[in-house]
């Protein structure tokens, strides 16, 4: 039995270096992990209100963001980091004064619940670089049942260019 103890070990010792060390990546790749950035790096690339409400959960005020009566075709991202969370087909006019989409782009927003400010909701949170993005709630108008209610400054649009030449 002793004899078989040092070679685990070691096993776990080499197991242990590896899982430490950082893969290579090859250039001009980066995974999600590489978006968590710090704040310091974040305030340094976002405007002062993106910073606020990206990185310091703030709210814009309702009917002043460049989204919210937007509806043309194309797909939402993340201002932050450009990755894609919302289709233009799943957003709809709801007159609560920001942009309300019923669903999003699977494995693209990470939800935490949320007790600030004497109320308990769900934050959406942009699963690649932590940016805050705004809150679900369950009281949407189409088959999902969800508004996904979301600050137009935590959103960049890019639109679907089809027909056009």
């Amino acid at each position: 039995m002793k004899a078989l103890a040092y070679p685990l070990f070691l096993c776990l010792v080499f197991s242990l270096q590896a899982c430490a060390q950082e893969p290579t990546k090859q250039k001009g790749t980066e995974t999600v992990q590489d978006m968590k950035k710090t704040d310091a790096y974040w305030k340094d690339k976002l405007n002062p209100e993106a910073f606020r409400i990206l990185r310091q959960k703030g709210t814009e005020y309702p009917h002043t963001g460049e989204y919210n009566l937007h509806f043309d075709e194309g797909t939402y991202s993340c201002y932050a980091c450009k990755e894609p969370l919302f289709a233009s087909s799943s957003k709809f006019k709801s007159d609560c004064g920001w942009p309300s989409f019923d669903s999003a782009i699977e494995g693209k927003v990470r939800y935490e619940k949320d007790t600030t400010h004497g109320m308990v909701r769900t934050e959406i949170i942009c699963n690649s670089c932590d940016g805050h993005l705004g809150h679900v709630f369950n009281d949407g108008p189409t088959g999902t049942g969800l508004r996904y209610c979301v600050n137009s400054v935590s959103i960049d649009f890019k639109s679907d260019d089809k027909g056009k030449e």
